[in-house]
């Protein structure tokens, strides 16, 4: 972004300073990077529980006796099939097929839907879902009103636990609750983007430092503040895409290796569907593979990827994983190339060997 531009800040934003976060831009606000080391809250939350303020991200609800149908009409995955309580992940295209963005969907009643977007794109997509919502669908954007939170490791549980009398256990993966939280009613849900259990806080904004302050301050395992840093290696790891880099409206969700989002019913039609239907019968003249980098380097976006001096692709996320102790990366490769099960990725003018690989790079235990 332009240095000069104004940024935001977060309810929390006090707090996180007050803790000795290195705040950095992102995404128009001034956002925790850090606290301490990146690898040391990397390993938190792999092994116990990390907090994060993710506020930056969109929070919108659709509203009416049309909700469901008028937003099921604009994403690839199935909005309809959802229940009280359930979400879903899912991609919104435009009618050529490419991502507008990646989503979580949860249904909280027959005329009620509350959407999570990417921070980069809420203005975006504010406006693609205002022109296109038909019927009797209204869409209220209430990212500044409230506040998320992402309580994320193998330990939320029984740190979240100790601070509400909802019984966690009934929540399954990919469900929702209200729920009181150190005595404030929020929006409860079991999702997340570390690829660790977790749960994530959807709260009145006046409410941030209380709900804040009890996490870090339970009972519980010790809960490390963590920042964007760490957020970005432990997605990375899971394999799971960051729009901007991995995904956007020149990608499609087939290429990307996100076609279980994409339900070709034949109840239902949703906006980029034809274009799609004709990838699909045509074939994928590349695919989004991960790699693992056999030699000394770090693998970053950008990196050409090699077969027998040939560039046959791009890598789009890559850096040092610290649970692996190597560095991985993510990017598109010509189909031709599928079966390869090495590459050599051009790093500072000189070409490292790396293994191909399916994302996940890491899978926890259940």
């Amino acid at each position: 972004m332009d240095e000069t531009e104004e940024l935001d800040f977060v309810p929390l934003h006090d707090r996180h300073v007050a803790l000795g976060a290195r705040m950095v831009p992102f995404a128009g606000y001034s956002m925790p990077v850090k606290y301490g080391k990146i690898k040391d809250e990397h390993h938190a939350v792999r092994s116990r529980a990390g907090l994060f303020d993710v506020s930056h991200m969109g929070r919108m609800e659709v509203r009416g006796s049309d909700a469901i149908a008028a937003v099921d009409r604009l994403m690839t995955n199935n909005v309809e099939k959802l229940s009280d309580g359930r979400a879903l992940y899912t991609v919104m295209c435009n009618e050529s097929g490419g991502i507008i963005d990646d989503l979580v969907i949860y249904r909280l009643s027959s005329e009620r839907l509350f959407l999570c977007v990417n921070a980069a794109n809420r203005d975006r997509d504010e406006a693609h879902l205002r022109e296109n919502l038909q019927g009797d669908a209204t869409l209220v954007d209430r990212s500044d009103e409230t506040v998320q939170l992402a309580l994320q490791g193998p330990a939320a549980d029984e740190v979240l636990q100790g601070l509400t009398d909802a019984e966690l256990e009934d929540l399954r993966f990919f469900r929702s609750v209200e729920a009181d939280v150190a005595g404030v009613t929020m929006l409860v849900a079991r999702t997340g983007y570390t690829g660790e259990d977790g749960f994530e806080l959807y709260l009145p904004a006046d409410d941030a430092q209380t709900v804040f302050d009890a996490l870090l301050d339970s009972d519980s395992p010790t809960v490390t503040p963590c920042g964007l840093g760490c957020r970005d290696t432990l997605r990375l790891e899971a394999g799971l895409l960051l729009h901007g880099q991995d995904i956007d409206e020149s990608t499609d969700p087939l290429e990307a290796g996100l076609g279980w989002l994409v339900k070709f019913d034949s109840d239902r039609s949703f906006v980029g569907q034809n274009s799609l239907e004709a990838k699909r019968e045509q074939g994928l003249k590349r695919r989004l593979r991960g790699f693992i980098l056999r030699e000394r380097g770090v693998l970053r976006p950008g990196y050409a990827i090699e077969i027998d001096g040939r560039s046959v692709g791009e890598l789009t996320s890559g850096g040092f994983a610290p649970t692996l102790e190597a560095s991985i990366g993510l990017g598109y490769i010509d189909t031709d190339c599928d079966e390869a099960q090495e590459v050599d990725i051009a790093i500072r003018g000189r070409t490292r060997r790396a293994d191909v690989v399916d994302p996940p790079f890491y899978k926890r235990s259940s």
